[in-house]
């Protein structure tokens, strides 16, 4: 009764293959990149190491946090940035204001 450990595995890259990566929740294709454009950013990122793919996500991630701080800052000019980073925060990973025992 036992399943083989590649089993889970197999499943997994099968439900893997049949997502469309550049469609929303809704199905619809969300990109204004070119087919020929995207073929080519996928030659790249396929042609990259596993640690340069893992290092070209952070420093992505890290420029996103950067705008989103700039965007905080320009709508709050007043605020330290110790606030600006509890803002980044809460619109990270609270869909609502900060509870009172957070502020």
């Amino acid at each position: 009764m036992g399943s083989s450990p590649s089993r889970p595995r197999a499943r997994f890259s099968v439900a893997l293959a049949q997502l469309d990566l550049h469609a929303n929740i809704f199905g619809m294709a969300m990109t204004d990149t070119s087919p020929e454009a995207r073929a080519k950013q996928d030659e790249i990122l396929r042609a990259m190491s596993g640690e340069q793919r893992m290092t070209l996500a952070y420093e992505m991630s890290m420029f996103m946090r950067e705008i989103a701080k700039e965007g905080i800052r320009r709508d709050h000019p007043d605020w330290t940035e110790a606030q600006i980073a509890r803002e980044l925060l809460r619109r990270a990973f609270f869909p609502a204001p900060l509870p009172a025992w957070l502020r």
